[in-house]
């Protein structure tokens, strides 16, 4: 049933997903007292799931993506940060949206977004080990001995990043674009507590500096972007 529901959720992910940022910003009792140490916390959390999924890319990228908007993979990848735990991009991924979760001081998220959220990434991860058993059998069943599937393992990680070239340049090719959105949306958080929290925050003197940082993502994404499309930056 999970591996069933998990095809599913991975075949309509890009229409799924968008949609826990959106509940970020729905009005709901708060956590924490003072919305800045939830902003703290929460922001904290969140870079660090975007520092493991930019080690992780740099170091040994896997197809993730799919084809045809199905579980779909080339190679069995065991390198780099796969060879401490067997999902770094998808526990980067909850650990982006936990953080902003926890930034937005929402009570609702968190008791309901996050935990869906959590339960949807476990269900695609079921469906693409059925996927990754049977196609790569015995190799597979082995790896997942060695490596837990979500609790990174900080064993010999020393030996693995000395042992491997950081491509920067793949980084920025494949994140630039979930990069933006959680960026934006973290400018967005913060303009909503400074907005309701006027006792707090002078949201006027504000403002601007906001407008900024918003304009100044989408040129850089927007940048990225043209250096991608027009084959100016290049990687594997």
């Amino acid at each position: 049933m999970m591996v069933i529901l998990g095809n599913w959720i991975f075949h309509n992910r890009n229409g799924l997903f968008p949609l826990f940022y959106l509940l970020l910003f729905i009005p709901s009792p708060g956590m924490l007292a003072n919305p800045l140490h939830a902003m703290i916390i929460g922001f904290a959390v969140a870079i660090l799931g975007q520092s493991v999924r930019v080690f992780t890319i740099g170091l040994a990228y896997i197809i993730r993506g799919g084809k045809d908007r199905r579980i779909y993979a080339e190679d069995l990848v065991t390198t780099g940060v796969f060879a401490h735990c067997r999902n770094p991009l998808y526990l980067g991924n909850i650990l982006v949206l936990a953080g902003l979760g926890i930034a937005s001081n929402s009570l609702l998220f968190n008791c309901l977004a996050t935990p869906l959220f959590l339960f949807f990434w476990q269900a695609i991860v079921y469906a693409e080990e059925q996927y990754l058993l049977t196609k790569f059998g015995t190799p597979y069943t082995d790896y997942c001995k060695r490596v837990n599937r979500w609790l990174p393992s900080i064993k010999g990680l020393g030996k693995t990043v000395k042992g491997m070239v950081f491509k920067w340049k793949r980084v920025v090719i494949r994140e630039y674009t979930a990069t933006y959105i959680w960026m934006s949306g973290a400018v967005l958080i913060v303009m909503k507590h400074f907005y309701f929290h006027s006792d707090r925050y002078n949201f006027a003197s504000w403002k601007w500096l906001f407008v900024i940082l918003l304009i100044s993502l989408l040129f850089l994404y927007l940048f990225a972007r043209y250096l991608k499309k027009s084959g100016k930056l290049t990687s594997d």
